[in-house]
């Protein structure tokens, strides 16, 4: 997978600065006074950060934002990296600041003078997230980026506070890494294998092959992936940190590792994205990595059903029908519409084999979600207040945009179907809604269940605050605090 940045925490040497190459990030504010490296700094450049931090540009700054004075005198570093962070700052703004740090890091090391400020370790984070880059495939622009240390007044404190966030951060990157692989690479064989290696973790990792999702009945799911090449599988992974025997915590994920739209084929424009379509797969493996890797103190299950969606002379029909592991009959009425089928029998699996006591499910389910939310938030749909109103906490808490929506039993009418016990879409209208009804149908009474619809958030064209443009690893942050905050003792 691709490395985080190594964040180095040390004290400040502010006799060293002369010496230091690559980049130097100094953290202020209008009216701050300068720390003492910030007043050495100064006196090196001969009043240049003064003047920079009285400029009209830097007043023009927001919070977290930067301006960069190149090559300064007196200095062997390349520029000095003026970052707007006051000292009461809140978390997302010195997230934001450390990005802003971690967008400019290529094969240069870098000290940031981070010193006495609080929200170090938020910092450290951001820049972390924000140093990502997927270059795997690149044969001559691979970067690795270089060095940081953060020079603070207790770098032991702050380095115990920072790595939490760096299990956190290693989890997205997993997740941006699973999301961004072509899919020629990231076969049902290679993703079932990177989640196996997650052992050596600590995690229990099972993989279901074909033979035995037949015993148990998964007919939806395996209706997707019969017209691929790639054998369909179910992976289950076991972070067992809570106590023993407690029910756990179940999250489930559509890994379709490419999605033609089969027989009901997608237009070309566009269809190379489809390798994004296990995103909520990815989201739920990052998730399982970070909770191994700080040790959480809870037990959570995760499963992802991966299958690939491809047009064939095997490959399933519009008007076949199909019967789930729940034992209900399915009509595909529209073979593009083959995640919800792969959820209904991995939600259902989940239930009959753990029990869990509550679920949430993540999938690029639904272009209908990016018309009514774009790509600033991620669709939210519930049968349960208390584990709804918890995860969108949890969201807002991490800065991950989360938005609930309806849902009804009048708009189970457009599920109907006139030859089998429903039909797999309700038409265009209400499109994330009617998609999030069929996956009720597959949640056993009483169950709390999340229905996550990230299509527009799992990856962007456009750089966010965190990520560079491509996959984001949306939703390991905000479950990750979710588990943390509801189900760790």
């Amino acid at each position: 997978m691709t490395d985080p940045v190594q964040i180095r925490f040390s004290e400040t040497d502010i006799n060293a600065l002369e010496s230091v190459k690559g980049r130097i990030a100094l953290l202020a504010d209008a009216g701050q006074p300068f720390s003492a490296a910030g007043r050495r700094l100064d006196r090196i450049t001969r009043g240049a950060l003064g003047r920079a931090i009285a400029s009209d540009a830097f007043s023009a700054l927001k919070v977290g934002e930067s301006v960069e004075l190149a090559y300064p005198s007196g200095l062997e570093a390349e520029a000095i990296h003026l970052i707007r962070l006051p000292k009461k700052a809140a978390v997302a703004e010195a997230r934001k600041a450390g990005a802003a740090i971690g967008r400019t890091l290529s094969r240069q090391s870098a000290v940031v003078l981070a010193e006495a400020h609080p929200r170090a370790a938020d910092i450290a984070f951001g820049l972390a997230m924000r140093a990502y880059d997927f270059s795997t495939h690149k044969t001559s622009e691979k970067k690795q980026p270089g060095t940081v240390t953060m020079m603070v007044t207790k770098p032991e404190a702050v380095a115990a506070a920072a790595a939490p966030g760096a299990a956190v951060v290693e989890g997205v990157f997993f997740a941006r890494d699973l999301v961004n692989e072509p899919a020629n690479v990231l076969t049902t064989f290679d993703f079932a294998a990177r989640l196996a290696a997650m052992q050596e973790l600590g995690l229990d990792v099972e993989i279901l092959e074909e033979e035995e999702l037949t015993k148990l009945g998964m007919g939806a799911l395996l209706g997707v992936g019969q017209g691929s090449e790639s054998p369909s599988k179910v992976v289950v992974m076991q972070w067992n940190g809570g106590k023993k025997g407690d029910a756990p915590f179940a999250l489930i994920g559509k890994g379709v590792v490419f999605d033609t739209g089969g027989i009901s084929i997608k237009p070309a424009a566009g269809m190379e994205e489809m390798t994004m379509d296990m995103g909520g797969a990815a989201t739920v493996a990052g998730v399982m990595r970070t909770l191994a890797l700080r040790k959480a103190k809870a037990n959570v299950v995760g499963l992802v059903g991966l299958v690939e969606n491809m047009p064939d002379g095997r490959a399933q029909r519009p008007g076949d029908v199909v019967r789930s592991m729940k034992g209900d009959t399915i009509e595909v009425i529209n073979t593009d519409a083959e995640g919800r089928l792969v959820l209904a029998d991995v939600l259902w699996y989940a239930q009959e084999r753990f029990n869990p006591k509550g679920m949430i499910d993540l999938a690029t389910l639904t272009g209908a979600i990016i018309i009514a939310l774009g790509h600033e938030n991620t669709g939210v749909f519930s049968n349960d207040d208390a584990l709804c109103d918890a995860f969108l906490v949890a969201a807002r808490a991490e800065g991950e945009g989360a938005w609930r929506m309806p849902m009804g039993d009048a708009y189970d009418a457009k599920l109907k179907s006139r030859i089998a016990d429903m039909m797999n879409v309700g038409g265009r209208d209400g499109g994330a809604i009617t998609a999030a009804q069929f996956l009720k149908r597959f949640v056993k009474p009483g169950m709390p269940w999340c229905h996550l619809d990230i299509a527009g958030t799992a990856l962007l064209k456009a750089d966010s605050s965190l990520a560079p443009k491509g996959a984001t690893g949306w939703g390991v942050m905000a479950l990750d605090r979710l588990i943390r905050d509801k189900f760790e003792g």
